[in-house]
C-alpha cells in the first residue's frame, strides 16, 4: 500500500518482485479502484492508508492489488460488526500501524544482515531468503498474538482488568550510567547490551506475573497486578546490578501502586506518573516506593505525621534520595520480607509532598 519516491520505479526490479511475492500480485489498480471493490468512499480508504502509516499516492497510479480490496473490506466488515465504531478505529488502526511499521523495519534489517552474513547481494538475497522466511514468521506472529490473547482474556475474566481504568503497580527500571557506558560500547555491542538487559528483565518478570509494557531508551516500564509480585522483580534487580560478577547493569527503580489507565497496550495517569518521578530521584541500586505499595506491602505508619519529619534534624546521618533524612520503618508484620524506610521532603514535578519510602528486603 505505500509506495517508493519514485512511483514509476515500481512494478520492476527486486522490489517489484518483492512487492509481488508478500502482497500476492503485481499492484494493479488506483486508489479509486480499491475503493471501488470494496464498497467504501475514496475517502475511507485514504483516511485508513494515513491511519496506517502509508504514504498517499497520485490518483493515477495503480499501486494497489486485491490484497488492499480485502483490507478495506475486513476493516469495513469490523465497523459493521460494531468492532471499530469511529472512536476505536482512529487509534487502534493507527497502533496497528506503528506497532507493524517498527516489526517491519526491525525484521527487513535481520534478513539483509543475514544475507549479508551468507555472502548473497543484500538485495537480491533479501528476495530469495523472504520466500522461505516470511511464511514461517508470519505463522509464528499469528500465534504469538493468539497466545497474548488469551493472557488478556484470562485477566478480563479474573477481573483484573474490567474497564479502562484498574489497579496495577507500575515500576520503571532504569540502567545507571547508561549515558557513559554507551559511548564505550560500538553500534553492535550497544545492541547486544541493552537486548540482554531487556532479555534479562523479562524472563523475571513473567516468571512472577508482570508483563514489559515498554521501553523508553535505557528504561522499562513493567506493570503487574501483585504489588508484592513487581516488588521483588524490582529488589532482584537491582541486587544482580549490584554483584560485581554479574553483567547484568547497575538500575534504579520506583513503583507506585494505584488506579491506572489502560489503552491500547498502554498505560497512563497518576500513578504511572509517581512511579517515573520516584525512578529519575532514586539512587543507584536502589527501590524507591509510594504510598500504595507501601500500604499494600504492609508497612506501618509513622508515628511521627509528615510536618513533623519535615521539622526533623537536618543533620541527620541517613539521606533519602533528594538529601532528606529518613526514618527507619519496618513492614508492620515483623515476619515481612521487606523493611521499608520513610523519605522525607521528597519535592518532583508536579509534587510538592510526595510520600516515599525505600524498599530493601528484610536482613
Amino acid at each position: 500500500m505505500s509506495t517508493p519516491e519514485d512511483p514509476d520505479a515500481r512494478g520492476g526490479g527486486v522490489l517489484g518482485s518483492l512487492e509481488e511475492h508478500l502482497l500476492g500480485e503485481a499492484p494493479r489498480l488506483t486508489q479509486a479502484e480499491v475503493a471501488e471493490r470494496a464498497g467504501v468512499s475514496v475517502e475511507t480508504a485514504n483516511e485508513l492508508w494515513h491511519l496506517l502509516g502509508f504514504a498517499q499516492v497520485p490518483d493515477d497510479v495503480a499501486a494497489f492489488g486485491e490484497a488492499d480490496v480485502q483490507a478495506l473490506r475486513l476493516s469495513n466488515d469490523l465497523v459493521e460488526l460494531g468492532v471499530l465504531s469511529r472512536e476505536r478505529q482512529d487509534s487502534l488502526v493507527r497502533t496497528w500501524g506503528r506497532s507493524f511499521a517498527r516489526l517491519a523495519d526491525w525484521q527487513v534489517a535481520l534478513l539483509a544482515e543475514v544475507a549479508i552474513e551468507s555472502g548473497a547481494d543484500p538485495t537480491e538475497g533479501l528476495l530469495a531468503i523472504s520466500g522461505v522466511v516470511m511464511p514461517k514468521v508470519e505463522e509464528l506472529q499469528a500465534y504469538v498474538w493468539r497466545r497474548h490473547l488469551l493472557s488478556a482474556g484470562a485477566r478480563r475474566l479474573a477481573g483484573t482488568a474490567s474497564g479502562p481504568t484498574t489497579a496495577l503497580a507500575v515500576c520503571f527500571v532504569d540502567i545507571v550510567g547508561y549515558t557513559a557506558r554507551s559511548r564505550t560500547l560500538t553500534d553492535r555491542e550497544l545492541v547486544a547490551w541493552l537486548e540482554s538487559f531487556e532479555s534479562a528483565v523479562l524472563a523475571l518478570s513473567v516468571d512472577r506475573g508482570a508483563r514489559i509494557i515498554k521501553n523508553i531508551g535505557d528504561e522499562l516500564l513493567i506493570v503487574a497486578d501483585s504489588p508484592a509480585a513487581l516488588a521483588e522483580i524490582a529488589l532482584e534487580l537491582t541486587r544482580r546490578g549490584a554483584d560485581p560478577d554479574d553483567p547484568f547493569p547497575e538500575v534504579r527503580a520506583g513503583l507506585a501502586y494505584g488506579e491506572v489507565v489502560t489503552r491500547l497496550g498502554d498505560v497512563f495517569g497518576p500513578t504511572v506518573n509517581i512511579a517515573a518521578r520516584l525512578t529519575s530521584i532514586a539512587r543507584p541500586g536502589s527501590v524507591l516506593v509510594d504510598e500504595g505499595v507501601h500500604d499494600a506491602l504492609g508497612g506501618a505508619r509513622s508515628r511521627r505525621s509528615r510536618e513533623d519529619d519535615d521539622a526533623a534534624d537536618p543533620s541527620d546521618d541517613d539521606h533519602g534520595a533528594d538529601g532528606g533524612p529518613v526514618e527507619d520503618h519496618d513492614a508492620g508484620d515483623p515476619s515481612s520480607t521487606y523493611r521499608m524506610r520513610r523519605l522525607r521532603r521528597v519535592h518532583v514535578k508536579g509534587y510538592s509532598r510526595l510520600a516515599a519510602w525505600a524498599l530493601q528486603p528484610r536482613g
